[in-house]
């Protein structure tokens, strides 16, 4: 059976990448995603700015969603950043934060859902908060989490807060993307191992590059 779908298209993975130029954009093509996990009695996950957290679930309702009903009964779970990607003191720790994911896939599947859907807003990791700079690394390890889970979760990016070369890195973490509506299998993908030693080398040049 296909592991996860969006407005109808099937797809065999679970980590997907969605790059967005606009709140519109975003919303229009996340909203039939979140819809029919609901409609399917899935259990789906938000993780936003707290900021947003109001326009969020007006939004939700605007496209057809009853937030407030499906809030109340456990389904729809909005989190926001802190707690979740973010500690009490406002810094990111990748570990920490694939612990956090893998319990609350158990969790989901322990509470008798079928499936949890995960999307996640990223632009926290372009605030320059402390271990912001771990973000590619967790990106790759995160796949590990979601395949053992067999659960899907989409990475969502503002394409304004993003160079080319930072695009191209995050790309190469997601075996999905999502770009235009159109999820499709990413040829850029690199295995999270490959991902990871490429980071360290980075990490060990830069520290020689500073020590010259």
């Amino acid at each position: 059976m296909n592991e996860l779908s969006l407005a109808g298209t099937p797809i065999e993975h679970f980590h997907v990448c969605a790059f967005f130029d606009s709140r519109e954009q975003e919303y229009d093509v996340l909203i039939p995603f979140f819809k029919e996990a609901l409609d399917q009695g899935e259990k789906t996950i938000h993780i936003l700015n707290p900021a947003n957290m109001d326009d969020h679930r007006e939004r939700l309702i605007q496209g057809g969603i009853d937030a407030h009903g499906c809030e109340a009964c456990g389904q729809l779970e909005l989190q926001t950043w802190q707690g979740a990607y973010l500690d009490d003191n406002g810094a990111f720790n990748k570990d920490r934060m694939l612990v956090t994911l893998n319990a609350t896939c158990e969790a989901a599947a322990e509470a008798g859902y079928s499936r949890v859907r995960i999307m996640g807003n990223m632009d926290w990791a372009f605030d320059d908060r402390p271990g912001a700079q771990e973000i590619l690394a967790y990106e790759a390890e995160v796949n590990d989490v979601l395949s053992k889970n067999r659960q899907p979760a989409i990475c969502v990016y503002d394409t304004a807060k993003l160079s080319g070369s930072m695009m191209m890195d995050l790309l190469r973490t997601h075996p999905l993307t999502l770009i235009n509506g159109v999820v499709q299998e990413n040829p850029f993908y690199t295995p999270a191992a490959e991902m990871l030693q490429e980071l360290r080398n980075r990490e060990a040049k830069r520290s020689a590059t500073h020590a010259d």
